[in-house]
C-alpha cells in the first residue's frame, strides 16, 4: 500500500533543456511569412464543396437564426435533436463564420483571409512548441514551422473555408500544450490548459484529444518519479504533483465527454454505405484489414502528398478483402515503423534522450484516433483536413530526424541542406498548385476527376455542375458513369431522371432511386411531378403524400399538391393552413394564404399573411410584391416607401455590398422618384388586370420553385381576373368602399402592421 508520506527530494532527472532564446523573433517572422505566401493565391477562391451548405446556406451563419441557435445546432445549421443532424458540434467555428458574415457579408475573400491568418498563427505556435516543449534547437524548430506552413496536405483545411474547424482547433490545441508544458516559469498551468482544450473541442471534436496528449507527455517527463513511487511504494513530491495534475485533467475530460454525449441527444450520426463503405461490410475481418490500411494510407499522404482530392468516397479506395492484397505491405510498413519508434521511446524512458520522438508520436497518434473508426463510425473514407493536427507529429519527427543527421553526418551536411531545401520548395510549389484547384467549383471537380477517375461521387458532383451550367448531354454522360461505377447510387438515378425527356426511362430511374433508398425524398417528389405532368393524378398524389410524410417541411411537395387541387378547390385553404402550421418559418405558405385571402376579398387578412411571411423572411420577393400592391391600393404611400427601401437595403447587404449613409439617402431618393413617375402602374382599375412588378424587383437574385411551362403558378393567381370562392365576380363598388374605409382610418392599418 502506498504511503501518504511525501519526501522532499526532487526527481533526479534533469528538466528538459530549454532551447536558447536568441533568434526567435526572426524564426517566427520567417514561418509567418512562409505561411502567408504559400496561401496567398488561394485568397480569391470562391465558396466551393462543403462551404456552400456550411456557410452560404447556413442560417446560423447568415444571422437568420438568433445567436443562441449556434449553441443548439450542429455545424451545418440543423438542430442537434433532429434525426437528420450530422451531430458535428462546432459552435466556436460557426461563430467565426457568423462574425465574418456580420462584418463583410458573403465575400469569400474575408473568409479565406481569416483561414490563412489562423494557419499562420498555428505555424508560429507550433514553432514555439518545438522550442519550448520538444526541445529542438532554434534552427530546426524554425525548419519544423516552415515544413508545417508549406505542407500540401493542409490545402483542404486552409484554402477550403470549412476546414477552419481543423485550423481553429489546432490553434487552441497548441495553446493548451504550451500552457501545460511550455511556460517560461516551468510551471504547469493546468486550468488554463484545460480551458483552451475545451475551446479546441468546441472548434472541432478532435480537439479533446489534447487532454490525452498532455497527460501522456506529463507521465513521460516525470517517469523517474513515478517509477520510484511504484517501486518504493511511497509518494514523492514529483509523483504527487503528477497525480494532482492527472486528477484535474481526467476530471475535466470526463465532464467534457459527458457534456458532449448529452449534446448528441441520445443518438449517434447516421451515415450511408457510400460515405464509408468499409464500415457497412458484413465481415469484421474485411473491416479490420480496410481500417488498418486506411490509417496507413493517411500517414502515407503525410509522407508523399502527390495524390490529393477533396472527396475520397465511393470507389476511390476499394475495401481490403484478403491478406494477399498487396496494399497490406503498406499497412505492415507503417505500423512496423510506428511500433519501432514506440519501443525505442519506451526503452529510453529513464534517459529520455529523444523527447521529440515521444511528443511526435503522441501528436501523430492521439489526434488521429477519432478518425480510425475505432470508437465511432465516421462519415468519410479519407479526409485530408483531419490530418491537420496529426501532421504536427509527423513534421516534428522529420525535423528531429534532420537535426540528428546534422549532428551525426558532419561530412554530409551540404547534402542534408540540399535535401531539406528541396523538401521545402516542392512542398511550397505543390501547395500553390493545389490552391488553384480550390478557386472554383469547376476547377475543384476537374482536379478531383483527374486524381480519382474511379470515384463515382466525383462524376456525380461534376454532372450536377454540368447540369447547372446547362450542359445537359455531358451531364447525362457523367451520371451514367457514376451509375456504372456505383449501380445503387440513388441520387445519381434521381438526378439523371430529371434530365430525361422519355417518360418511361425517367420513371425507371426514379423508381430505381426509391428502390435503392426508400426514404429518398427528392425521388418521390420528382416522380410525383412526372405523374402530374402526364395526368396520372392518383399516382402523383400518392407519391407527393409519401414525400410529405418522409419530410413534413418539404415545401416543393406542397406546391405540387396545391397544383393538383387547383385554385378553386375548397381543400386548398386547409392544405395551406396545415403546411403553414408545420413550416411556420417558410414564407411561401403565408404568401399563398395571402393570395387566397385576396381572391376572397379579405384584404386585411391578406396583409396579415404578407407581414407574417416578411417577418420570417424579410427579403421574400413575392410577399414584398403583394404587400406593396395592397399598401398602394389603400393609400399607404409612406408605408409602401418604407417597405421598398427596407427590402432593397436588405438585398444589397445580403449580396455583400457595404452601404454608407449617402448611399442609403441616394437609394431613398431614387425610389421616391421612381414611384412618383410610375404612379399609373398602381391605378385601381388596373390592379387586377396588369402584371404589376416594380422595376426595383427586376434584379432579384432569388429563384422561384420550378414549374411546368404550361402551368400557372400560385404566385400568378392574384394577377388574373379571379372569381370569388362562391363563383361570383368581385364587387367593384365594394372594393372601392373598402379602399375608402382604409383611407379614412390609416392608423388602424399602421397599428396592424406594427403588431404583426
Amino acid at each position: 500500500m502506498l504511503s501518504p508520506a511525501m519526501g522532499t527530494d526532487k526527481p533526479k532527472r534533469k528538466p528538459p533543456r530549454k532551447a536558447p532564446q536568441y533568434g526567435q523573433p526572426t524564426s517566427y517572422a520567417c514561418v509567418l511569412t512562409a505561411a502567408i505566401l504559400c496561401y496567398a493565391n488561394g485568397l480569391r477562391g470562391d465558396f466551393v464543396h462543403d462551404d456552400i451548405p456550411a456557410v452560404t446556406l447556413n442560417k446560423d451563419v447568415l444571422a437568420v437564426n438568433p445567436l443562441g441557435h449556434v449553441f443548439g445546432n450542429d455545424f451545418w445549421g440543423t438542430p442537434m435533436s433532429d434525426s437528420h443532424s450530422h451531430k458535428s458540434y462546432r459552435p466556436l467555428t460557426t461563430l467565426t463564420f457568423r462574425s465574418n458574415y456580420t462584418l463583410f457579408g458573403l465575400n469569400p475573400l474575408w473568409f479565406h483571409l481569416t483561414n490563412v491568418s489562423l494557419h499562420a498563427l498555428a505555424c508560429v505556435l507550433f514553432t514555439r512548441a518545438c522550442l519550448q516543449v520538444a526541445g529542438l534547437r532554434p534552427p530546426f524548430a524554425t525548419l519544423a514551422g516552415l515544413l508545417f506552413a508549406t505542407h500540401p496536405i493542409h490545402t483542404e483545411a486552409v484554402t477550403g473555408i470549412v476546414g477552419r474547424a481543423d485550423v481553429l482547433a489546432c490553434v487552441f490545441f497548441l495553446i493548451s500544450v504550451l500552457s501545460y508544458h511550455g511556460s517560461e516559469d516551468g510551471k504547469h498551468h493546468t486550468w488554463i490548459s484545460t480551458f483552451f482544450g475545451g475551446l479546441s473541442m468546441l472548434a472541432k471534436e478532435t480537439g479533446i484529444t489534447v487532454f490525452l496528449l498532455n497527460l501522456a507527455h506529463d507521465f513521460y517527463l516525470h517517469w523517474p518519479s513515478l517509477r520510484r513511487t511504484l517501486t518504493e511504494m511511497k509518494w514523492n513530491r514529483g509523483s504527487l504533483q503528477v497525480a494532482n495534475r492527472a486528477s484535474r485533467i481526467l476530471t475535466s475530460l470526463g465532464i467534457l465527454l459527458a457534456l458532449r454525449l448529452a449534446i448528441l441527444q441520445g443518438s449517434l450520426p447516421k451515415f450511408s454505405q457510400q460515405d464509408n463503405p468499409a464500415a457497412f461490410h458484413p465481415s469484421i475481418y474485411v473491416r479490420f484489414l480496410t481500417f488498418c490500411y486506411l490509417a496507413a494510407f493517411n500517414w502515407w499522404l503525410l509522407i508523399c502528398p502527390s495524390t490529393l482530392s477533396h472527396d475520397w468516397q465511393m470507389g476511390s479506395i476499394p475495401v481490403v478483402s484478403s491478406v494477399n492484397d498487396s496494399r497490406n505491405f503498406l499497412t505492415l510498413f507503417c505500423f512496423l515503423v510506428l511500433i519501432l519508434l514506440a519501443v525505442k521511446s519506451i526503452s529510453e524512458l529513464e534517459d529520455q534522450k529523444h523527447t521529440p520522438v515521444v511528443l511526435g508520436l503522441c501528436l501523430l497518434v492521439f489526434p488521429f484516433l477519432p478518425a480510425t473508426n475505432l470508437f465511432v463510425t465516421v462519415g468519410f473514407v479519407v479526409a485530408e483536413r483531419v490530418l491537420y493536427i496529426p501532421s504536427l507529429g509527423y513534421i516534428l519527427l522529420v525535423a528531429y530526424g534532420i537535426q540528428l543527421l546534422w549532428d551525426k553526418q558532419v561530412t554530409h551536411r551540404q547534402t542534408v541542406v540540399s535535401l531539406t531545401i528541396l523538401l521545402l520548395v516542392t512542398g511550397c510549389l505543390r501547395t500553390i498548385a493545389r490552391n488553384r484547384d480550390w478557386r472554383s467549383r469547376e476547377s475543384l471537380l476537374r482536379a478531383g476527376l483527374m486524381m480519382l477517375p474511379h470515384n463515382a461521387k466525383m462524376h456525380y458532383n461534376y454532372a450536377n455542375f454540368l447540369r447547372d451550367s446547362s450542359r445537359t448531354e455531358l451531364a447525362k454522360s457523367h451520371y451514367h458513369t457514376a451509375l456504372r461505377l456505383w449501380p445503387s447510387y440513388a441520387s445519381a438515378h434521381n438526378n439523371l431522371g430529371t434530365l430525361l425527356s422519355d417518360m418511361t426511362e425517367a420513371e425507371n430511374h426514379f423508381l430505381a432511386a426509391i428502390r435503392h433508398s426508400s426514404d429518398h425524398v427528392n425521388a418521390h417528389y420528382n416522380l410525383g411531378r412526372l405523374y402530374r405532368k402526364y395526368n396520372r393524378t392518383s399516382d402523383s398524389e400518392n407519391m407527393l403524400s409519401k414525400c410529405v410524410m418522409l419530410e413534413p417541411k418539404f415545401t416543393a411537395a406542397y406546391v405540387e399538391l396545391t397544383k393538383l387541387l387547383g385554385p378553386d378547390d375548397p381543400k386548398l385553404y386547409q392544405l395551406l393552413q396545415h403546411a403553414l402550421q408545420i413550416n411556420p418559418e417558410d414564407p411561401f405558405f403565408g404568401t399563398q394564404l395571402a393570395y387566397w385571402s385576396e381572391r376572397t376579398g379579405d384584404y386585411l387578412q391578406a396583409l396579415v399573411y404578407y407581414w407574417r411571411s416578411l417577418k420570417s423572411s424579410p427579403q421574400h420577393q413575392e410577399a414584398v410584391n403583394g404587400a406593396c400592391k395592397l399598401l398602394r391600393k389603400f393609400g399607404q404611400k409612406s408605408r409602401l416607401f418604407q417597405l421598398l427601401t427596407r427590402w432593397q437595403l436588405i438585398r444589397r447587404i445580403r449580396i455583400g455590398e457595404v452601404l454608407s449613409n449617402p448611399g442609403i439617402y441616394l437609394q431613398e431618393w431614387r425610389l421616391k422618384t421612381e414611384l412618383r413617375s410610375r404612379a399609373k402602374v398602381y391605378d385601381d382599375d388596373s390592379f387586377y388586370g396588369n402584371n404589376v412588378v416594380i422595376s426595383a424587383f427586376n434584379s432579384s437574385d432569388h429563384s422561384s420553385e420550378e414549374s411546368e411551362s404550361d402551368e400557372t403558378s400560385l404566385g400568378e393567381w392574384p394577377k388574373q381576373l379571379e372569381k370569388k370562392s362562391d363563383g361570383t365576380m368581385p364587387n367593384p363598388e365594394g372594393l372601392e368602399n373598402q379602399r375608402k374605409d382604409y383611407k379614412r382610418a390609416p392608423l388602424m392599418v399602421h397599428s396592424l402592421l406594427d403588431s404583426v
